[in-house]
């Protein structure tokens, strides 16, 4: 393609990243910078997985690779987050790993969805960075609330709870805020929104309501990865032994 015909594109990025960044200046709200170079960001990862995947996209061997590098970063970046040491690296990991294999064993071992690599990659990437992301949501809600909350957690480490069971009314509060976005999107696909998974479908060649299917069981996987990730995740996260340092 010539450069002229990524010149819209280019406008067009630049001037959102523009308003985005007077509109938060304005409001100084700090890390204004954080939007566009995350976009930047985005332009040349995605710009490198395009050239790579348009080779490797029918291999089955090639797609686990990159479903393991894309499962690496996200338990990686979910762990920085929540304040990153080994131990709770393989915690992150361990969670995710749990609700990502249940959700998508789920989806091609009854068929609902053909496992080809294709298919592996579509379903796999969008589990993995939503189980990241409800992970990290609620990881950051427990800390933050037992921080503010520390007086009432002590409380009950005074009559002889251990600190799994004085944060537990805190653990199930941050799994259900982390699972509200999830939830939501999911009540209103159709109504409000018009997923990326569904409009790509449709662009791909497939039928509309090949596309709704193909949508709802991403839908439901998310849903199902994300629930088991965080209850495993804070489950370990909540056993807090001191005051968690503001998030």
């Amino acid at each position: 393609m010539a450069l002229t015909e990524f010149l819209p594109l280019l406008t067009a990025l630049a001037l959102l990243m523009l308003l985005a960044v007077a509109v938060l200046w304005f409001a100084h709200v700090p890390m204004r910078w954080a939007a566009p170079l995350s976009v930047l960001r985005a332009v040349v990862q995605l710009g490198f997985i395009a050239l790579v995947l348009s080779t490797v996209i029918t291999n089955p061997w090639w797609v686990a690779l990159a479903l393991l590098v894309m499962f690496t970063v996200a338990a990686s970046t979910c762990a920085q987050r929540l304040g990153f040491t080994w131990s709770r690296l393989l915690m992150v990991a361990g969670s995710m790993l749990c609700g990502v294999l249940a959700a998508a064993s789920v989806v091609f071992i009854t068929g609902a969805v053909a496992f080809t690599p294709r298919y592996m990659l579509a379903v796999g990437g969008i589990v993995i960075g939503n189980s990241m992301s409800i992970s990290t949501l609620a990881g950051r809600r427990l800390f933050a609330d037992a921080n503010k909350r520390w007086d009432e957690i002590e409380g009950w480490l005074s009559v002889g709870a251990t600190p799994r069971q004085a944060s537990a009314i805190i653990r199930r509060e941050s799994i259900r805020e982390a699972l509200i976005p999830s939830i939501d999107q999911t009540k209103t696909v159709g109504l409000v929104t018009l997923p990326g998974t569904f409009v790509g479908a449709i662009f791909g060649g497939a039928s509309p309501l090949e596309a709704g299917v193909f949508q709802v069981m991403v839908l439901a996987s998310v849903l199902t990865a994300g629930a088991i990730s965080s209850v495993l995740l804070l489950s370990g996260l909540a056993a807090v032994p001191v005051k968690p340092a503001p998030m």
